[in-house]
């Protein structure tokens, strides 16, 4: 790598640096997407690979096999900056990055910003044929510094110091749109719809990072605080969690979210 690439990229970026084979480009788009159109060199992760999908909680961690099997097909190796992008916005790329953290990825990382509708809107080489790489032999070790789990949760809702990111929209967060067994947000929570987070009028961009971090200050959400992010299965807040890292911020996922928190009897609910 010639020079060191940010962790939010425009395509112009990526496209200077499409040569370079210690890149490794991530696609994690629908299957039908992925087949029409991706960037040149894009391996391709089903959203399904990164998560258990055990319910009720589908979304939490997969097992260290399931990790191991998918980073072995596309061709991972530790000191290889990886690219990802998705056609959503960047909830699975986020996600994607989270589960780099969560490995303890070295190599570095960055999110193509808008993903695949920057890049293709904007015309950008493409590619429609699968990439294939050559496997690897990989053996992650999980860390979990950057997880929050149930415990985690309950334990933060004495801590001045922690603030809640519920990426849900109004609706869930309020308890009009239910997906759980019981509707509502966790009590302190504050809410910052994911989809607010984007620029519609820009390929699905993320919007300014001063302006995100503006809109994230009116909720409490500040540098000094512990953050923790979530939604209903960790998808979407696998974008809060990129523009929180973007951001500079101490954040982790809970990986369960509301799938496991709504639909357990007795933790505490507001709305």
């Amino acid at each position: 790598m010639t020079a060191k690439l940010d962790l939010i990229i425009e395509p112009e970026t990526l496209e200077s640096a499409l040569a370079n084979d210690n890149l490794l480009i991530v696609d994690v788009c629908q299957a039908s997407t992925y087949a029409e159109v991706h960037v040149p060199g894009a391996v391709h992760v089903n959203p399904a690979e990164l998560v258990s999908g055990v319910p009720p909680a589908t979304g939490k961690l997969p097992e260290k096999a399931q990790l191991n099997a998918m980073f072995s097909r596309i061709g991972y190796s530790p000191d290889k900056h990886i690219v990802v992008y998705d056609d959503e916005g960047g909830g699975w790329a986020g996600r994607f990055i989270w589960t780099l953290d969560i490995i303890g990825h070295t190599g570095g990382y960055s999110y193509l910003n808008g993903g695949i509708h920057s890049w293709y809107k904007e015309s950008h080489p493409v590619e429609t044929a699968p990439v294939e790489p050559a496997q690897t032999d990989v053996d992650v070790n999980l860390s979990t510094g950057v997880l929050a789990e149930l415990d985690d949760v309950l334990a933060s809702l004495d801590d001045p110091d922690t603030m809640i990111w519920d990426a849900r929209s109004h609706e869930e967060y309020t308890g009009t749109k239910q997906s759980s067994a019981r509707g509502g947000h966790i009590p302190g929570a504050v809410n910052l719809d994911w989809l607010d987070t984007m620029d519609r009028d820009n390929n699905l961009r993320l919007k300014p990072l001063d302006q995100l971090a503006g809109m994230l200050a009116d909720l409490g959400i500040t540098d000094g605080k512990k953050i923790i992010t979530h939604c209903q299965t960790h998808h979407r807040s696998g974008l809060t969690y990129l523009i929180a890292k973007a951001l500079g911020l101490d954040v982790r996922a809970y990986d369960g979210s509301w799938s496991e928190w709504g639909n357990l009897p007795d933790t505490p609910v507001e709305v």
